[in-house]
């Protein structure tokens, strides 16, 4: 009867102790009418004067049937008859309220506080719910021994006429609710069909219908679906490409209905008003925490569902690199290399960890599914032409205010726009072609904190669509506002943004030089390196390692102290991997090597990374001392073959390195050892020494291609 599933779709908020799954045991008849009593008494309370927006009548009617059952239990606890030596029928029955009463109390309390919006879309899914309840209380009271306890004649008769009330109770859908729900579907069939509905309709349908009277409220729906997203599961409607349609539309009917004045109180003077992230529930947050670094996808940072390896070697989850390939990529994501070809081999010992890891967590895992249960969907669903509409015309309110609205009304654009272009390459792209990007720059330089730093975000989320870069990198002094916002920006967050932003610009060959060049930018990321929190560090050394891949740059990178920030980060061991990384493609020139041998703890600091390191940086660090060896002249390879314990590491990482350290350790071995056999102390072993496993012309041909560093970027 009760004993099924409580109500799996509507586990949303805080959940329920688990005292509200399990009937009482060892309780005498006393006091298990003394907590079915508090219980009861605590739903009247808390309900019978609540205000429902919808599932008004059945919320009623549930209310008014836990009334009568707190009349029964009154009795029964006030009576000595009533109350001692019940049938041991009706103690069953009792435990099984137990379980009804706190399963109303979910449903009314869900009822109360759900979001409209929500509450409209699942109007015949909650309306099936209450009468299931209805139905399972009909029965109960079936049960229910009336003949065997002893009752007033009054409370007899109030049972009897429940019984007969639950008997005739039919399924209730609200016709007007439903017509609401259906209204709100047709403005969606009208973006979908490319047209943009009515302001006055949409007017009244949010403002004197639903009573989404302000902008904030008309947020909170907003936040309120989206939770929805990330807690979707699969046999619940709407889908996610509807959802996320509703939610755009919605966002698009707060800017055109409400404007921007209730942001603008929070956002004057400069006064923070972070973005709120969206909502969701405490244990999928927990799972977020959880799940182990080498179970996740490196693109997407969710837990892979299917593991596949890349002609690199790589490990990613089948969809993210399905979609990276798709979208034109010819590079592995993580070390930069061109892709041989671009099967993907199932990894199925990964596979089988993740899933024994998941079995182990209670993680639901379908490898069939595109979509996970940690909310994936939420980013990855394709999107409805409903939702890019809805979006488009949203982002030409965005702009227009970008244009010519207050400057608390530009910021809160900016940053509306920055969350837009989270997600989804449409979006970028219309929000660039609207012309976005020249508004942003303007703000770049404005005097408001929170308006600097959701400008140089929202232009960090746009430069993610390769298309964008050339729009940003064409628009007149977008470049050198984004590096004085790196320099000089006025916050952490900004400035990390920008070192990101540059990174993202950098991936276009051709750009890498001109940023290079630009006053201060190289500079700029070689102080955020060595002073940074550990994010800006990420972001500066990332940036730095794109910026080392262009040969011309190396001269630069020296100039402006990059050299000497990327060897004191070895010791760092959040971004020692892609330190050591740029560090090899400098020490390929031998004005690069000249530089990394001048810096006193660079061998130290390499050799360290080859004791203690991880095994992608390890790989980094032996592949810097080879071609420091082979550009460095005698100088630094005698500094290198002298460093205490190397052969000793070289020989360890010849029998437990990745392939490619192997590779490196036995090169460097081998200019070890002719070292220690040279007639004349290193004679000879300098620029023009050969190896047989990398000829000039190949190492040309793969300047950046050899190194094994991550190379994602996060929106933000």
């Amino acid at each position: 009867m009760a004993s099924g599933a409580i109500f799996s779709s509507l586990r949303r908020r805080r959940s329920p102790t688990l005292d509200a799954f399990l009937a009482p045991v060892d309780l005498s008849d006393v006091a298990l009418v003394q907590t079915l009593l508090s219980v009861a008494r605590e739903i009247v309370s808390c309900f019978s004067n609540r205000c429902f927006f919808f599932q008004r009548k059945n919320s009623l009617s549930l209310i008014r049937r836990v009334e009568a059952f707190q009349l029964l239990l009154e009795y029964l606890r006030d009576s000595d008859s009533g109350s001692s030596c019940l049938p041991p029928t009706a103690v069953l029955c009792l435990k099984e309220l137990y379980l009804l009463l706190y399963r109303s109390k979910i449903l009314l309390d869900y009822c109360a506080q759900s979001s409209k919006l929500w509450l409209l879309l699942q109007n015949h899914s909650i309306s099936g719910h209450f009468h299931d309840l209805n139905q399972e209380i009909s029965t109960l009271l079936d049960v229910f021994p009336v003949k065997d306890v002893l009752l007033s004649k009054d409370i007899r008769e109030q049972v009897q006429l429940l019984q007969k009330q639950s008997r005739r109770a039919k399924l209730f859908i609200d016709m007007k609710d439903d017509a609401l729900r259906i209204l709100f579907f047709s403005f969606l069939d009208e973006f979908e069909n490319g047209r943009i509905p009515d302001s006055a309709e949409l007017r009244s349908f949010y403002v004197e219908k639903l009573h989404i009277v302000d902008a904030d409220s008309c947020r909170t729906e907003i936040e309120a679906l989206e939770e929805q997203i990330v807690n979707h599961e699969g046999d619940i409607e709407p889908t996610i490409s509807v959802l996320n349609g509703l939610v755009a539309m919605t966002r698009y009917c707060r800017f055109l209905l409400f404007g921007f004045e209730e942001d603008e109180l929070g956002l004057e003077n400069g006064s923070r008003k972070k973005p709120k992230k969206r909502m969701i529930t405490r244990e999928i947050a927990e799972t977020f925490f959880t799940v182990p670094k080498d179970f996740s996808c490196p693109i997407s940072l969710d837990l892979m569902r299917d593991p596949v390896i890349i002609s690199t070697g790589q490990t990613y989850d089948r969809s993210s690199i399905s979609r990276w390939m798709e979208e034109g990529h010819t590079t592995c994501p993580k070390t930069g290399q061109l892709l041989a070809h671009t099967r993907l081999v199932p990894n199925r010992a990964l596979r089988n960890l993740i899933v024994q890891w998941c079995t182990a967590h209670g993680v639901p895992l379908d490898p069939s599914e595109v979509m996970d249960a940690m909310g994936e969907g939420f980013t990855t669903a394709c999107p409805t032409k409903a939702a890019v509409e809805a979006n488009r015309a949203t982002a030409k309110l965005l702009i227009q205010q970008l244009a010519g609205g207050s400057q608390a009304g530009k910021t809160v654009a900016a940053r509306e726009i920055r969350l837009l272009a989270k997600t989804g390459k449409e979006n970028r792209s219309f929000i660039a072609e609207a012309g976005a990007i020249p508004y942003l720059r303007n703000l770049l330089s404005s005097p408001n904190a929170v308006a600097q730093e959701n400008s140089v975000t929202a232009l960090l989320n746009l430069s993610i669509f390769d298309k964008n870069k050339s729009r940003i990198m064409d628009e007149e002094g977008c470049l050198g506002s984004i590096v004085d916002v790196l320099r000089f920006g006025h916050t952490t967050e900004a400035r990390e943004n920008a070192a990101a932003t540059l990174f993202s610009l950098s991936a276009v060959h051709d750009y890498k030089k001109i940023i290079a060049d630009e006053m201060g930018a190289v500079e700029a990321l070689a102080g955020l390196l060595r002073e940074g929190t550990p994010r800006g560090k990420k972001d500066a050394v990332t940036a730095l390692f794109n910026l080392s891949t262009h040969p011309e740059n190396c001269g630069r990178m020296i100039e402006a102290g990059a050299v000497t920030a990327l060897v004191g980060a070895l010791g760092n061991e959040g971004v020692a991997e892609e330190a050591a990384g740029a560090l090899v493609l400098i020490v390929r020139q031998p004005i690069g090597a000249k530089a990394v041998v001048n810096e006193e703890a660079a061998v130290a600091g390499l050799i360290g990374m080859m004791r203690c390191g991880t095994p992608r940086g390890k790989e980094n660090a032996v592949a810097a001392l080879l071609e420091l060896c082979r550009s460095g002249g005698s100088v630094a390879t005698e500094r290198v073959v002298k460093a205490p314990a190397l052969a000793g590491l070289l020989q360890t990482l010849l029998f437990t390195g990745t392939k490619r350290a192997r590779r490196k350790a036995a090169s460097l071995a081998r200019v070890f050892q002719r070292c220690e056999h040279a007639s004349l102390p290193y004679g000879g072993l300098g620029v023009g020494y050969a190896f047989a496993d990398n000829s000039t012309t190949a190492r040309e041909a793969s300047f950046a291609g050899d190194v094994s560093v991550p190379m994602s970027i996060s929106v933000l």
